[in-house]
């Protein structure tokens, strides 16, 4: 899929992009461009990259400008730069909106009008019935991403979205803050019945990689995960440590939901996936052959049937 192919990630050099980076070079892409916004990170990165084949560019998804600069001759964009964290996103609302809506728009019209084959936009479970800023600005994003497949005319450009859960050891995620304070003899819970869904960078990557080769257009893709309670991370962790109870923060949830009722009734159930299909008029042609779902089903982190015990928990944590 990637040979002699010109593949560009936008925040490349995130914790995705770097593992993506690492995998597409293993599959005989051309030229792969890391597009960021911080040189510093840019100039890290180049320390663990020497592959010729790895270009920086330095640029910002909300300037339309240097999008079109960086798309010209791209083959593939991956778009996974975000404003993410609840806490900044809340507090700076209009920068969110910048980052998150107006630079997926950005990116949207910068691959139609260079021609681009094949867009995956990364998305979060947060989008799915969004109690956040930074939910509901994906789920704007998610919307655009899928829409942009009516707005191709003569182009040939095919948009889709991937929506997954918590990234162990992603860089501001729960697992490095618990390793971090664990020695201070407590670890900090918001609330004890929290849920969330898991999976690993690794997994993550693969499930980009195959959905670029199942992408019809218009989808959004969502992959089935195991759940795990916030108090078993804290005891695979932090097992000596007390838990403190600090109460939930702006904008969190108990739990978390990848696929709501609404969009149950237009998804389709795979082995290890679920597909989130399109209403477009022209989908009957294209749509995935999958099983329907049943009246009112839902999937949301409490009420999964697969769950991450103590054990396997403190496993995931340790290999990062």
């Amino acid at each position: 899929m990637f040979s002699g192919k010109t593949v560009l990630v936008t925040g490349g050099t995130g914790s995705f992009g770097k593992k993506f980076i690492k995998k597409v070079l293993e599959e005989g892409v051309k030229k792969v461009i890391v597009f960021s916004r911080d040189e510093l990170k840019q100039y890290e990165m180049k320390q663990e990259f020497s592959d010729s084949r790895v270009r920086f560019f330095i640029g910002d998804v909300r300037d339309k400008e240097r999008l079109y600069r960086a798309f010209d001759g791209v083959d593939i964009v991956i778009h996974a730069a975000a404003m993410k964290h609840v806490d900044a996103c809340e507090y700076n609302p209009f920068e969110a909106v910048k980052t998150n809506i107006h630079g997926a728009q950005n990116v949207i019209e910068a691959a139609i009008d260079k021609d681009v084959e094949k867009v995956i936009a990364l998305s979060t479970d947060k989008a799915a019935s969004p109690v956040n800023l930074y939910g509901a600005t994906k789920l704007a994003s998610d919307k655009l991403f899928v829409a942009a497949n009516a707005y191709v005319g003569t182009k040939h450009t095919k948009f889709s979205v991937v929506r997954y859960g918590n990234v162990v050891g992603s860089r501001g995620s729960v697992v490095p803050f618990f390793q971090k304070i664990k020695g201070t003899g407590k670890v900090p819970i918001t609330d004890p019945r929290m849920t969330r869904f898991w999976i690993t960078l690794d997994q993550g990557v693969q499930f980009v990689l195959d959905n670029l080769q199942r992408m019809q257009g218009g989808e959004i893709f969502v992959p089935k995960i195991p759940s795990m309670k916030v108090t078993d991370l804290a005891k695979a962790i932090a097992p000596n440590c007390d838990i403190e109870i600090i109460g939930i923060r702006p904008g969190e949830k108990l739990h978390e939901a990848m696929i709501m009722e609404d969009d149950a009734r237009h998804t389709v159930e795979f082995d290890s996936y679920y597909v989130i299909q399109p209403e477009f008029p022209w989908w009957t042609d294209v749509k995935h052959k999958g099983k329907p779902l049943a009246d009112g089903f839902k999937y949301t982190s409490d009420m999964n049937t697969e769950w991450l015990t103590v054990e396997e928990l403190e496993k995931l944590a340790n290999v990062l």
